[in-house]
């Protein structure tokens, strides 16, 4: 049958005789032919074809018509089948997530953490994976290199949601290291927060001394408050002003006036519960700081941008040491006493089993001890009696080596004279000011050392040793006696054939220094 139109034509087959199969195949025997010229004066436009959910159903005879093919390679298509594919590409876990650390040397390493998993949980999976000796005094430091900033997480905060707060196109950091001094104010409080920085608005009327108020309020977990002049890094201006700022439950305070502390004079400036403190590393030459004592608090929850940046400097590492000691107590209150009491149960436990071995690892089991009597040794209490006793055993020790280097050499094999370079509290040739931030950021804790070349002597080394919050340096100079090379650091009254037995002799007598050496700064490789 035909159709034809006056002006467009439409022509219709209909087929009677074909057979029910070519009939099933083609799906249907209509064909319509659309017009291959339209109206110059009416515009056709293609519209959407709506297709049917069912549509598919509909094409199951044209598929089923064609012969299935079987597939030759069924592990291919089945990667949860596949033997190669699993045994190459094991699956993770969902709730796994995948960090990268460095460490001191600047080699990373990258370690699968559950998703809650703390920044304590994290060193101890760290401390097993570089095979680290002790299990305590890790730390996890954020680095912002860029912005100069870095602070250690708190053994309480979630890894994964620190990370979180990170720009994606920023170059922050998790790193790896020793630190001693996270706990270090509740084991010496008056010396982290001195008298004069004490608020005199905290309740002394109660015939207590500053020591003892600062005691009482660390066993509950809170802080006093603080007050000081602070140099504070004008947003808009490159100029340093100085300020003073009192620190407050509620929060951080500036006056307007002076040191005022009248409330119309007081203007508020942080929360402390929305903020973490960081230290400034290199603050003079990024920020033009006028001291290097610098540090700053920012939002936690914010990405970290310049403008958000309260940049503030002390006068010295003892006030700067307050004031980050004084916020994060502030800020985590309690929480900071129990980590510090895990941490200590923790310590003791190691020494404890150390002990079992034979080993004794802590000053406090080492005691004075006279064995002059017939009736064997006692303990000296005395203190006076205890430091004249150590130092004629020194006298003592001066004598036996210096009769021992007199004799000559039996041994076959001598210990060498490079021995220090194997040992973990030598960093070779670094500078003063990088021995400096090496110290401060493990934890400026009493007795912490290293040694390392000296750069203004030639063949001379330099002792590195915190003490009272201040690094000090000694320089121990090579001389000879008899013809054989020592060293020494008081002028030749005291020698060593080597570093090595300089560092174990003040390991227990102090000699010319003012602590005994304690903790070896290391750099540990991931």
């Amino acid at each position: 049958m035909m159709e034809v139109a006056s002006g467009a034509w439409t022509e219709v087959f209909e087929a009677s005789e074909q057979s029910e199969a070519e009939e099933a195949l083609l799906g249907g025997s209509t064909l319509t032919l659309a017009p291959l010229v339209v109206d110059t004066h009416t515009v056709r436009r293609s519209q959407p074809i709506l297709i049917a959910p069912n549509r598919a159903k509909g094409v199951d005879s044209l598929c089923s018509s064609v012969p299935t093919i079987p597939n030759p390679f069924p592990e291919l298509c089945s990667p949860s089948k596949s033997p190669v594919l699993t045994s190459s590409y094991p699956p993770q876990p969902s709730d796994k997530y995948l960090i990268k650390v460095y460490g001191e040397d600047n080699h990373s390493r990258s370690v699968w953490i559950p998703s809650g998993s703390t920044a304590r949980e994290v060193c101890h999976l760290l401390v097993h994976t570089a095979h680290c000796s002790d299990q305590e005094n890790w730390a996890l430091l954020e680095l912002h290199p860029s912005l100069g900033l870095e602070r250690c997480l708190e053994d309480h905060e979630v890894v994964l949601e620190v990370q979180g707060t990170w720009s994606l196109k920023g170059d922050t950091r998790f790193m790896f290291c020793k630190n001693y001094a996270k706990y270090e104010f509740f084991r010496k409080p008056t010396l982290f927060f001195p008298e004069s920085m004490i608020s005199d608005s905290a309740d002394v009327s109660k015939g207590m001394t500053s020591s003892d108020l600062i005691q009482n309020l660390l066993k509950s977990g809170t802080c006093p408050e603080i007050q000081g002049f602070l140099h504070v890094k004008e947003s808009s201006r490159k100029a340093w002003k100085k300020v003073y700022f009192f620190l407050r439950r509620s929060g951080l305070y500036s006056s307007s006036k002076g040191s005022s502390k009248e409330p119309r004079h007081l203007q508020y400036v942080a929360d402390l519960e929305d903020l973490n403190v960081y230290v400034v590393v290199n603050s003079r030459k990024l920020y033009g700081a006028p001291s290097d004592f610098t540090f700053c608090i920012k939002p936690s929850r914010n990405p970290m941008r310049v403008q958000d940046l309260k940049i503030l400097c002390a006068e010295s590492e003892q006030t700067r040491t307050c004031w980050t000691s004084a916020f994060r107590l502030f800020k985590h209150g309690n929480q900071l006493q129990c980590n510090y009491q895990l941490s200590k149960s923790a310590l003791k436990r190691t020494d404890e089993s150390r002990l079992r071995d034979g080993k004794a690892q802590s000053e406090a089991s080492l005691v004075a001890m006279d064995f002059s009597g017939k009736a064997g040794g006692r303990v000296i209490a005395n203190p006076t009696e205890a430091m004249s006793a150590e130092r004629e055993e020194g006298r003592a020790w001066r004598r036996r080596e210096a009769l021992r280097c007199s004799l000559p050499n039996l041994t076959s094999n001598p210990r060498p004279s490079s021995i220090h370079k194997t040992q973990p509290w030598f960093h070779g040739g670094v500078s003063r000011r990088e021995a400096q931030r090496i110290i401060e950021k493990q934890g400026l804790v009493d007795g912490m050392f290293l040694i390392r070349e000296s750069q203004q002597h030639a063949q001379c080394f330099v002792l590195s040793l915190c003490h009272k919050l201040k690094t000090k340096h000694y320089l121990v100079i090579p001389c000879e006696d008899g013809g054989r090379k020592y060293f020494t650091m008081d002028d030749g009254e005291t020698l060593f054939i080597d570093l090595l037995q300089l560092v174990e002799f003040h390991q227990i007598n102090r000699g010319i220094l003012p602590v005994c050496l304690k903790h070896p700064c290391v750099c540990v490789a991931l």
